[in-house]
């Protein structure tokens, strides 16, 4: 079997990891992959091919925030994409995040239909059904469900600053994303599942396959890290993101540092410089770290995780810290809670921090236990099941 991966990353970021992962499951069957990508720079040990360049991703990004025709640039970088797929002849071709100013996506769906191979595409987010954002929950709209138009997060990610091509964009992506015939999306939530079967995706294959965790790599681990930082007689409080926009909620962390006493200390991970020089006092931010040995670290030291976001297709954080035995919580939205297996943590209602503070009262109260449910959940985010889930769905795919 051939499968060839598209993603804007490879081996960063957690769709990185979760590409890096399927090749490896791959080679180790005996088997072939390669991962295509845009930005960053791919492990030495995984086969990669690296097309674009600095300048198409940057005329891409500048051209999306006047036009808001985000995916419609990149022409030349996605002929060499098409180009590498053709050299490659794959048996399968497996779709990750195709937004991120680097593919041209009217030229490759147009080359995909043509070329007729099976497709499988892992939905990260929500961007393929919407007519701009990749989120839409906490701006409480529901537009994609019938058509987008005036968009109210015209500015958020992929923003624009001038026009407003939601509804244009919509009718594109519809028309584009739907004229496969050998295709197959997955989600990693019986959440987003829900919601991608209510959009123009209706009628099309959708199976969750929550993404896998690498339970060798995140597990309990003694280090020093508490006492490199001051907060050996801390209780700890630890929240991670790639990007700490309004719906991860930073605001909410700040809030809850008021109202805790001197006993506990919060740290945030993946934070911006200007975010960290306007943290208040009993909050320490780190910059985004690729360490995944700093990570698990920080995961096992923190008493609990907190994951305040509002907005998550799966929440893959929380996973981590319940493999790192840290007992979690979380805010009832979206996907999130379908990670909170039971005996690992509290789930509370969103933005409501006197929930959050009675929650953390309960989970340091009988802290050994939730850290042994933590312990007797972690197997269940292996990401072997996830990698064998769609070694059987590529199997499938090839059958059709």
């Amino acid at each position: 079997m051939n499968v060839f991966q598209i993603n804007t990353v490879c081996g960063l970021g957690s769709t990185g990891r979760i590409a890096v992962n399927l090749a490896k499951m791959l080679e180790e069957k005996g088997d072939r992959s390669l991962i295509a990508y845009a930005r960053g720079q791919a492990p030495q040990d995984v086969v990669s091919f690296k097309f674009g360049n600095k300048f198409s991703i940057a005329l891409h990004g500048v051209l999306t925030r006047i036009t808001d025709r985000h995916g419609l640039y990149s022409t030349h970088g996605t002929k060499e994409l098409i180009k590498k797929i053709q050299e490659e002849n794959p048996d399968i071709i497996h779709l990750h995040n195709i937004h991120g100013y680097y593919v041209n996506i009217k030229l490759l769906f147009t080359f995909l239909r043509e070329y007729q191979k099976p497709v499988v595409w892992t939905l990260h987010d929500c961007w393929s059904y919407t007519g701009h954002c990749a989120y839409y929950s906490f701006a409480g709209c529901d537009k994609w469900k019938t058509g987008c138009e005036h968009c109210k997060q015209k500015r958020a990610y992929p923003g624009s600053l001038v026009f407003d091509a939601s509804r244009k964009n919509y009718e594109d992506k519809k028309k584009l994303f739907t004229s496969l015939e050998k295709f197959c999306l997955v989600t990693p939530s019986t959440w987003l599942k829900e919601e991608v079967e209510q959009s123009f995706f209706q009628g099309k294959e959708v199976v969750a396959i929550p993404n896998g965790i690498d339970t060798k790599v995140f597990v309990p681990t003694e280090s020093d890290i508490k006492e490199r930082y001051g907060l050996q007689n801390k209780n700890l409080l630890l929240g991670v993101a790639n990007l700490w926009e309004e719906r991860k909620g930073l605001s909410d962390f700040i809030e809850l540092g008021k109202q805790l006493d001197d006993s506990y200390a919060i740290v945030l991970i993946g934070l911006s410089k200007e975010q960290i020089a306007s943290l208040p006092e009993g909050i320490i931010g780190i910059e985004r770290t690729a360490n995944i040995a700093e990570l698990v670290q920080w995961y096992s030291a923190a008493d609990i995780y907190i994951n305040a976001s509002v907005e998550e297709t799966m929440g893959l954080t929380t996973g981590e810290a319940i493999c790192c035995g840290t007992p979690v919580i979380a805010y009832d939205a979206t996907a999130i809670p379908e990670s909170v297996k039971e005996g690992c943590g509290l789930v509370v209602a969103p933005k409501q921090i006197n929930q959050v503070v009675a929650a953390i009262e309960e989970i340091m109260k009988n802290h050994p236990t939730y850290v042994e449910g933590c312990k007797r959940q972690r197997e269940s985010f292996a990401k072997h099941l996830a990698e064998e889930s769609y070694y059987r769905l590529y199997q499938k795919m090839m059958r059709k």
